[in-house]
């Protein structure tokens, strides 16, 4: 067995209405003063009161930045960053969805440690050091309250990573009452982004690929893979919601740990570029990345198959775990083309150079791909 290095938040807090201990929590482990980032949505749907009054019971002073959108810009996390310095924060709460978490993450960081944001992408070059950091997600997707990870686009459409351990934070508290009003599209593409994790997080040929992360990835996929639908078609259901938060947080530790590879890299110029929703482009080439890695991974993906998908028990192949996820994704209402995102052919090639430039993702692939090669799955996926 190859030596490993396993990394993911120290402490986890789970429950159906857990987000009213935030307050008893932050008095006691992050301190008086707390940057709180998140998004507009979020506050005019009215998910923050119970936390906001839970940390005002608790006699903690919040300073909201709401201005998180959607692949957040470098000028996003340097406001928020500002912000957080003025109020004079002794620490952090990332609520929301992956890009609060994102945003948040890199907050902590740079409140504290006095680095430029251009100074640390990739992976390991942060210092620190940050400040105390809680996240709470309210979608069931990226993973992202228990990751290294932080993703912030840069310029006018490429995205680039912070990757340290120093950013995982200190606490997740996974409350699933929180994702049950999460429109179905949302649900769709966020549970298809967690999916990914896990996959690729087993199939990864990062040197740190562990029997900790498959372990992770195979369970994830089963509470996903079987709850999904559920989760899409009967959003009240309690059960099918915290199946998904948990897989979720499971392929974000997976995928921390034994990094995702080419379905990301080609799925991030597609956001990039046109504004498509991070689980939506994974779910637009995963079957065709998939398709093409298969050679390298008949196994891996055969061993896959029956956790999640309960009807490929005993007749688990490679050719079946595609063609099932192909179809989930069909079932769970997603768009099946890149065309029907509004995606026109000629800028297939522009696709492709992007997607070349994303090496610290492409390097984890099982199979080596080259530009014609990412050319040619966009076309497949066109």
């Amino acid at each position: 067995m190859q030596p490993f290095t396993f990394n993911t938040a120290p402490s986890l807090v789970f429950g159906s209405g857990a987000i009213a201990r935030i307050g008893e929590i932050a008095a006691r482990q992050l301190g008086p003063r707390i940057a709180l980032v998140t998004d507009a949505g979020l506050v005019k749907a009215g998910l923050l009161e119970k936390a906001l009054h839970a940390l005002e019971e608790a006699g903690v002073a919040v300073d909201v930045f709401d201005g998180v959108v959607a692949d957040p810009p470098e000028a996003v996390v340097l406001a928020a960053a500002a912000k957080a310095k003025a109020f004079d924060a002794r620490a952090v709460i990332g609520f929301g969805g992956g890009s609060s978490i994102d945003v948040a993450k890199l907050v902590a960081l740079l409140a504290r440690s006095g680095e430029s944001l251009p100074d640390i992408y990739g992976v390991g070059v942060a210092k620190g050091p940050r400040l105390p950091l809680l996240a709470v997600p309210t979608t069931a997707g990226t993973g992202s309250e228990v990751t290294p990870i932080s993703i912030v686009t840069t310029g006018a459409h490429e995205k680039k990573g912070v990757v340290s351990p120093l950013i995982i934070p200190d606490i997740a508290l996974l409350d699933p009452d929180l994702t049950l009003n999460l429109p179905p599209h949302v649900t769709a593409a966020t549970g298809i982004d967690a999916m990914v994790h896990a996959i690729e997080a087993y199939t990864s040929t990062s040197a740190n690929n562990n029997p900790v992360s498959k372990a992770l990835a195979k369970e994830a996929l089963h509470l996903l893979g079987r709850n999904i639908e559920r989760a899409v078609h009967h959003g009240q259901d309690g059960e099918a919601r915290a199946a998904m938060l948990i897989g979720s947080m499971l392929a974000g530790q997976a995928f921390a740990n034994s990094p995702v590879a080419a379905v990301h890299a080609l799925a991030y110029p597609i956001g990039g570029h046109f504004g498509v929703p991070h689980g939506l482009s994974n779910a637009l080439v995963l079957p065709y990345v998939l398709r093409f890695n298969a050679s390298a991974c008949e196994q891996a993906y055969a061993e896959l198959a029956p956790y999640a998908f309960q009807e490929l028990e005993g007749r688990a192949s490679a050719d079946a775990f595609v063609e099932a996820l192909a179809s989930l994704c069909m079932k769970v209402g997603l768009q099946p083309r890149l065309r029907d995102v509004g995606i026109p052919q000629d800028a297939l090639p522009m696709l492709a150079e992007d997607a070349m430039k994303q090496t610290r993702l492409l390097v984890n692939n099982p199979r080596s791909l080259t530009l014609n090669d990412a050319r040619a799955i966009y076309e497949a996926a066109w």
